[in-house]
């Protein structure tokens, strides 16, 4: 099952082209970019790690892709997604957000549900990756 969060997530992996581009992009805009990563990229996991601080008064793409790929070096098996930030609304709004790395194994969630009071139903999402220690989550099972 692949995650499927942020713009281009439906689609197969950006290329470092296609990255440099969409940056580019952001940049042309005036978008204020930042990189994040998470072992555990559940959808309502808002509070990803943030790479370095975020970057203002860029120009160039590669200062931004030098970062992506310094991640990446750090984080390979994490997942890894640039934000672009656009405050001209007079607040830090999410103009653009999209992941550039992924783990080689990607588990999924399974849907687990809970009989509730006045045969309510509820449904939450657990990801199988929290099965597994912090740190751990998307390396290859080994064999016992």
């Amino acid at each position: 099952m692949r995650i499927t969060q942020g713009t281009f997530s439906y689609l197969p992996d950006l290329t470092d082209e296609e990255i440099e581009k969409q940056i580019q992009y952001a940049l042309d805009n005036g978008w204020a970019l930042s990189v994040e990563f998470t072992d555990d990229p559940h959808p309502r996991n808002n509070y990803w790690e943030m790479w370095g601080l975020p970057m203002f008064d860029l120009k160039d793409a590669a200062g931004v892709l030098y970062e992506v790929n310094e991640c990446r070096k750090a984080y390979p098996n994490h997942y890894i997604r640039v934000n672009a930030f656009d405050a001209s609304y007079g607040r830090q709004t999410t103009a653009l957000s999209f992941i550039v790395n992924r783990p080689a194994q990607e588990p999924g969630f399974r849907l687990d549900r809970q009989e509730t009071s006045d045969r309510r139903i509820r449904y939450t999402l657990h990801p199988y990756a929290l099965d597994r220690p912090k740190g751990d989550r998307y390396q290859p099972a080994q064999p016992r």
